[in-house]
């Protein structure tokens, strides 16, 4: 059995994070996630304070194990949902797209365990002083919105810079990724791109159909010319969005326009005409659909077996 740390903080089994997917990361998919012994996250993406309400509340009526809250922190709402995090009592709080610092004393104070997605060494230690309880360093291997630097090379850079555990994120979906980044020093994992073919995750079958189908070429990344790159598949919506960037006679605002509600699309209608797909480069690794208990309890003994059988390498 691999614990650490943060299992015994969040007082959960494995040291597994369900990554806050916006459109995706609803109260069933978190739900199952904490039942089966990780710590499922709810995406509050650009929810109200009341939307969010409703969706803790779902996942409270069919678990009673410790779940999350991602806050996108550049949402009209961060204001009403931060609020909201604290009369709910959320026991964890994962944040994204932003600095944290704004919210993070209230949160602290009010008991909540913060643990902010990072892309650097400095933003890590900004958090640590801040009272963070962990980080998770995400590389730009993991779909979505992306830093710079690969998970391989954050991570351990991470772990050496702050005391807090570190919650290694990017590039990582079967316990290979997981044996691995817990020898880069990380005290835990998120997946995104593998928990989108999970039985419980209520996304467009298409959406599935499409990450199972994935080969390790699969992926590319858009979006640099607004100042937040993301990973998605290769669709012809992102292929004109790519080639949309290239023009300089398209400013800006006609290209934010162009990919306003893309994510829903491919989310909810699996649209990939219209829609974004985002998806992390493992998805040449999802072949099939299982359970989300299937999935921690297939990849933890994966882990095992990778890291019993590590002396091998070592010539006594």
């Amino acid at each position: 059995m691999i614990t650490t740390r943060i299992c015994e903080i969040l007082d959960i089994r494995y040291p597994v994070f369900q990554g806050g997917m916006a459109w995706v990361a609803d109260a069933a998919l978190a739900a199952a996630v904490s039942n089966a012994g990780g710590l499922g996250i709810i995406a509050g993406m650009n929810m109200n304070g009341e939307q969010l309400r409703a969706e803790i509340c779902k996942l409270r009526s069919a678990c009673d194990k410790p779940f999350g809250v991602n806050v996108m922190l550049m949402s009209p709402h961060a204001e009403e949902v931060a609020q909201v995090i604290i009369d709910e009592k959320v026991p964890v709080v994962t944040t994204g797209a932003g600095n944290p610092l704004t919210f993070m004393k209230k949160w602290t104070e009010a008991g909540v365990k913060v643990i902010p997605v990072v892309a650097s060494v400095a933003l890590a230690q900004m958090v640590a002083k801040r009272g963070a309880t962990a980080v998770i360093a995400e590389g730009g291997e993991s779909g979505g919105h992306i830093g710079e630097a690969n998970t391989m090379a954050l991570v351990p850079q991470v772990a050496d810079a702050v005391n807090i555990p570190v919650i290694a994120a990017g590039g990582i979906a079967d316990g290979r990724g997981y044996a691995a980044a817990l020898m880069l020093g990380a005290e835990g994992i998120q997946m995104g791109t593998r928990f989108l073919v999970a039985t419980e995750c209520n996304i467009h079958p298409a959406f599935k159909a499409k990450v199972i189908k994935a080969g390790d070429t699969a992926t590319m990344v858009s979006g640099r010319r607004l100042g937040h790159p993301i990973r998605s598949l290769k669709t012809p919506f992102s292929r004109r969005f790519a080639e949309m960037e290239k023009d300089p006679a398209i400013s800006d605002e006609q290209l934010s326009s162009f990919g306003t509600g893309a994510l829903r699309r491919a989310v909810t209608e699996g649209d990939d005409e219209n829609g974004v797909f985002m998806c992390g480069q493992v998805a040449g690794l999802v072949k099939r659909e299982q359970s989300c208990r299937e999935i921690l309890e297939e990849i933890t003994a994966q882990a095992e077996s990778v890291l019993s059988g590590a002396d091998k390498f070592i010539l006594r």
